[in-house]
């Protein structure tokens, strides 16, 4: 019987050996979204207040941006889902950052940057650069809404300690033109993509995850051409088992027709 007992420690203290080695694990997903059509051309924006100012600016429509030269797709926003309360391991790397201010700013008649990506241990910092008074609403559901006016230099911080299921829409009253978009996660896991439409999300644990897409004008991210075929995510949602290493989706075309209308 004692036998037996010590075999049984042995393996059990085997199987937690090996499960922690496997969430010691960690790999980095990339892609690239582009276009699949003639890159349309971001129209500019009407200014209508405040022209003294923001009219000495080229200010554009930033809902959907596409580089003329290779069809990348910028501002398309990617985070890990989680269900309720569940707690997701996360890589060393990202605890200097966990505390960090993560800054949007109002410079040159509009928000910068247009995507802010924040994690609920950090602190958002709404700044205003601009010689001109600006308004900032961000639409939130899970945390108390913001809706401030900041004077010419200033700033406001605010705490945001709940996910959002969805990117929070960013207005000024002030200048209906300007728009942006702060996701709000309780984990590290989310990017969104460059001016050559990649992205890139290091060191998720090892394992098949739940993955969320979406960009602004599109909505989710539903129907999308990869590998050579048409491929639907329901609600922008796709499952991408997660490697030791770096783990590529590779290139993701969306069809123009995904953009005429919000999903």
């Amino acid at each position: 019987m004692q036998k037996q007992i010590s075999v049984l420690v042995g393996l059990l203290v085997v199987a937690v050996i090996s499960a922690n080695a496997a969430a010691a694990e960690w790999g980095n997903l990339s892609g690239q979204f582009v276009f699949d059509g003639d890159p349309p051309k971001p129209p500019a924006v009407k200014i209508t207040k405040d022209q003294e100012c923001c009219g000495k600016h080229n200010v554009i429509d930033e809902s959907l941006l596409v580089n003329p030269d290779n069809k990348g797709i910028r501002n398309v926003i990617v985070f890990l889902l989680t269900d309720e309360d569940e707690e997701v391991p996360v890589h060393e790397s990202y605890a200097a950052s966990a505390k960090d201010e993560v800054m949007l700013d109002n410079d040159k008649c509009r928000f910068a940057p247009h995507v802010v990506l924040m994690r609920t241990s950090q602190t958002l910092k709404i700044g205003n650069s601009d010689p001109i008074g600006h308004n900032a609403k961000i639409d939130t559901f899970n945390n108390p809404p913001i809706n401030i006016t900041i004077p010419q230099g200033d700033f406001r911080t605010f705490e945001c300690e709940n996910d959002e299921k969805l990117p929070a829409r960013v207005s000024c009253s002030i200048h209906p033109w300007m728009k942006a978009w702060v996701v709000i996660r309780s984990n590290p896991y989310m990017a969104v993509t460059d001016e050559n439409g990649n992205f890139e999300i290091k060191n998720l644990p090892v394992g098949t995850h739940k993955f969320m897409f979406w960009q602004e004008k599109a909505g989710f991210v539903a129907e999308v051409n990869l590998g050579g075929e048409k491929t639907k995510w329901r609600r922008g949602t796709v499952e991408v088992k997660i490697a030791p290493g770096d783990n590529s989706m590779g290139v993701i075309k969306i069809t123009p027709s995904l953009f005429d209308k919000r999903r």
